[in-house]
Order: structure tokens, then C-alpha cells, then sequence
């Protein structure tokens, strides 16, 4: 359990419910309920995961399931990033629309109608 207080807690929390969404998508992918393959996960040993091609608990490191650790940091950093500078910014750029022009066009040398 980490402690931490204020917009910290916030973000610890924003974190770590995104490091369930994919363990919750494979779980769904396969035609199981996401939220009950997570929290099983939360209390299961360390090393300990769900193989959805098996429907198998097992030690995800013996069953060569694994996921590289610079490619896993660089996502959590890229993704940390890009919500940082979202919650700094103080602006956004846009276009505004433009009005649709609902009138039908002229007729040879008559302006438009309505």
C-alpha cells in the first residue's frame, strides 16, 4: 500500500487503475469478467498471473510470459508525461467551427434561395 496525500494520492491512484486496464482487457478478451481476474490478481502471489490462452493461474515468469521491463517503464513514463503536460497546460488549441450554410445555391444569375 503506498501512502501519500492530495493530488500525490490522485495520481498514485489514476496509476495503478491504469495498470489494471490491460489485465482487465485480455480477461475480457476472453470472454471473462475483467473486474473478478483483477482483484483475484491483487492477492495472488508475486510472480503469479492469469494465462487467459489456459484459464490457468500460474507463475507467469516459468510459463515465459513476460513483458520487457524498458519497454513496460517507457510506456508508464510516456504516459505519466503526456497526463502532466495535460494537467499543466493552461490553454488548448482549436478550430472553431464553421457555420453550416444550409441555403441552396443560385440558379444561373439569380442569388441564393433563403
Amino acid at each position: 500500500e503506498i501512502k501519500a496525500e492530495g493530488d500525490v494520492e490522485t495520481g498514485v491512484n489514476i496509476v495503478l487503475k491504469a495498470l489494471q486496464a490491460p489485465v482487465r482487457q485480455i480477461a475480457e478478451n476472453a470472454g471473462l469478467e475483467g473486474s473478478i481476474i483483477v482483484e483475484r490478481l491483487k492477492h495472488a502471489e508475486a510472480g503469479v498471473g492469469f494465462n487467459a490462452a489456459t484459464n490457468e493461474w500460474v507463475n507467469m515468469l516459468e510459463e515465459g510470459i513476460v513483458d520487457p521491463t524498458k519497454v513496460t517503464r517507457s510506456a508508464l513514463q510516456h504516459a505519466a508525461s503526456v497526463a502532466a503536460m495535460f494537467l499543466t497546460t493552461e490553454a488548448v488549441v482549436a478550430s472553431i467551427p464553421e457555420p453550416e450554410n444550409n441555403e441552396q445555391p443560385g440558379m444561373g444569375g439569380m442569388p441564393g434561395m433563403m
